[in-house]
């Protein structure tokens, strides 16, 4: 099956044409339900100052702004479309445009910084983890998730699992920074973090039918929609089928986890 190879993923390159509505139905039906339970895991409310690294178009931007307030919540993210998304939604936190490894604020400017499925999209993670730590107070609270993709937890993996079988070669996003366990750990070590600690958390996300589950993928959405771009109508076809032969008929549910790390600094 001809197909383009998983590259690696720089934070907001396979985002920069991808509108907040598009991710909205892919992934962020996933990263909703997981924003309020990294908040409580980061320990976040009424009071501090808090940054969303990677905002994308929201999720858990519109969670602290809930929690602390809109004028307390920087977000930022390379992003044209998920930057102007998140403006539009929270015109009064102060939402900018940029990467994770250059961070346009001041030294323990924040109370908790917090990076919501986006480590593994850096260019650079270790980077991305200590300019959270250079922007957050002495004592203050870093905290990072990405999707257990490396475990075959993640929301792709029905997705990835069969196109393995059908083209082993094919890398998939098992590889990325923070996807296997103890990853985000060592990587919050590396950049100089201080009582690292590390868990998981999970989420469940209900599709009335088959249809429902595909048709985000052929949007262009990340690295697996990215990847079904460049497939030719024969051999889309013949991945949809071979998901659809998986994935159960009528309605069903994906369960999805994600490793966390948080840390001092």
């Amino acid at each position: 099956m001809p197909c383009k190879d998983a590259r690696p993923y720089i934070l907001g390159v396979a985002f920069d044409n991808v509108s907040a509505d598009a991710y909205d139905r892919f992934m962020g039906r996933y990263a909703a339900p997981l924003a309020p339970q990294f908040a409580d895991l980061a320990a976040v409310h009424p009071g501090q100052r808090v940054l969303d690294v990677g905002c994308g178009p929201g999720a858990l931007t519109g969670v602290l702004v809930d929690r602390v307030g809109a004028e307390a919540v920087a977000a930022i993210d390379p992003s044209p479309p998920f930057v102007e998304a998140v403006r539009g939604r929270f015109p009064a936190a102060d939402v900018r445009q940029g990467v994770a490894e250059h961070l346009p604020y001041e030294d323990g400017a924040f109370d908790v910084s917090l990076a919501q499925l986006v480590v593994h999209f850096m260019k650079d993670p270790v980077a991305g983890l200590r300019e959270m730590a250079r922007v957050t107070r002495p004592g203050g609270v870093v905290a990072a998730c990405v999707w257990d993709h490396g475990g075959g937890r993640g929301p792709l993996s029905p997705f990835w699992s069969t196109v393995h079988a059908l083209q082993p070669g094919v890398r998939g996003e098992a590889g990325g920074a923070g996807a296997r366990e103890g990853h985000l750990g060592e990587l919050a070590m590396e950049a100089g973090l201080r009582d690292v600690d590390t868990g998981e958390l999970s989420v469940r996300v209900s599709y009335t039918d088959f249809d429902e589950w595909w048709t985000p993928y052929t949007a262009g959405v990340g690295p697996a929609g990215d990847w079904v771009a460049a497939l030719d109508p024969t051999e889309r076809e013949r991945v949809r089928a071979a998901c659809a032969q998986r994935l159960p008929q009528g309605s069903f549910e994906i369960p999805a986890t994600a490793w966390t790390v948080t840390a001092r600094v």
